[in-house]
């Protein structure tokens, strides 16, 4: 009988968002690694979470105007940050 190793599945983590900068506040709901947010505005956030080799999880997200956040999470909270240099920060529960 061969022995093969099984690769365990990984997926980024499934729930509410809430993520916030000094002015706005989005959020919304993700399952796996893609992630459907909405602005204070209205105005629809699609993204996606890739999970790294290292446990963090790396964050993109686009809204219709082309507007860019991105960054990372240790797995405690979300740190982005978008086009302007303003930090964004979240998590999810």
């Amino acid at each position: 009988m061969a022995m093969t190793r099984r690769r365990k599945t990984r997926l980024a983590p499934t729930g509410f968002f809430n993520i916030q900068n000094q002015t706005q506040r989005i959020s919304g709901f993700g399952s796996g690694d893609f992630v459907r947010l909405k602005d204070e505005q209205g105005e629809l956030w699609r993204g996606t979470a890739e999970l790294l080799d290292d446990n963090t999880i790396f964050y993109r997200f686009r809204n219709s105007a082309g507007r860019v956040i991105s960054g990372a999470s240790d797995g405690y909270g979300i740190r982005l940050r978008d086009e302007r240099g303003q930090v964004w920060r979240g998590y999810v529960f």
